[in-house]
């Protein structure tokens, strides 16, 4: 694919839940000093209907005002086919870091999300898609990126039904029985995000990279497990993010990252 509306792609950078990723140049439209934007062009065509309802979302959530979320510029449709851009950010992510992070990086990144996930919030928007491809680097910390659009570009479906393979383990076990995603369910997926940064492991051990069914099956039937080398004070953080009752969990998502900020600052 070489471009879409007036977007020239330079290169793929990878898939996303429901699209691709492609660096592209910016165009000279947008009032956009970098030369350089990210654009997510999704899978297969989407109705007028559902346009309209992705671009809402995606306007709600441009205007949650947080300097740790990923800056959103532009969306469209061409061809039937739904786009949009966004800051492009060259340090990766937690899952594919361009460099090697130290813990005190990796939380701060982490505190970081948690702090976008925070204003989403509290201007009534759940993320529904934390997860460590979605926590975009750059030297101060990190930004949360790719607001999760799974009920809206296909209502009625799972997200089970609809995200990848990858996303399930970072996914509140409530909302993969069926529960509405919710604040703790963000809540849990920050933990998880968490445990992943810091120890390259999910909290379910390997899952089948093949099957999406059996790979469901094991995270709802296996309890959760904490690598015993993570740091007493991490994993009782992670604990407390994944509590099986919503309830024990933290209130808000700020909670997690004060947590956090004051293991960096310690």
């Amino acid at each position: 694919m070489e471009g879409i509306a007036d977007y020239e792609f330079v290169r793929s950078l990878g898939d996303g839940n429901h699209g691709e990723f492609f660096l592209a140049k910016t165009p000279a439209r947008l009032p956009v000093e970098a030369e350089l934007v990210a654009v997510k062009v999704l899978s297969g065509s989407t109705t007028q209907e559902v346009f309209r309802r992705a671009t809402r979302e995606l306007s709600a959530f441009a205007a949650v005002r947080s300097e740790h979320l990923v800056t959103l510029y532009d969306a469209g449709q061409q061809g039937g086919v739904f786009y949009y851009s966004m800051e492009y950010l060259p340090d990766g992510s937690l899952a594919e870091p361009a460099y090697l992070l130290d813990e005190s990086a990796t939380l701060r990144a982490v505190a970081h999300a948690a702090r976008a996930a925070h204003a989403l919030h509290e201007a009534g928007i759940v993320h529904r898609d934390i997860k460590p491809g979605n926590v975009l680097l750059h030297p101060e910390g990190g930004k949360l990126s790719d607001l999760g659009l799974s009920q809206v570009l296909a209502p009625g479906m799972t997200l089970t039904g609809m995200g990848s393979l990858g996303s399930i383990e970072f996914v509140d076990p409530d909302v993969l029985h069926g529960e509405p995603p919710s604040r703790a369910s963000d809540v849990y997926s920050l933990g998880v995000t968490l445990h992943y940064a810091l120890t390259q492991q999910g909290l379910h051990g390997e899952l089948p990279d093949h099957d999406p069914v059996l790979a469901l099956r094991k995270v709802l039937s296996s309890p959760p497990s904490i690598d015993p080398g993570l740091d007493d004070s991490l994993a009782e953080i992670v604990s407390w993010t994944i509590a099986p009752d919503r309830t024990e969990r933290p209130a808000t998502a700020l909670a997690v990252a004060e947590r956090l900020e004051a293991l960096v600052t310690a």
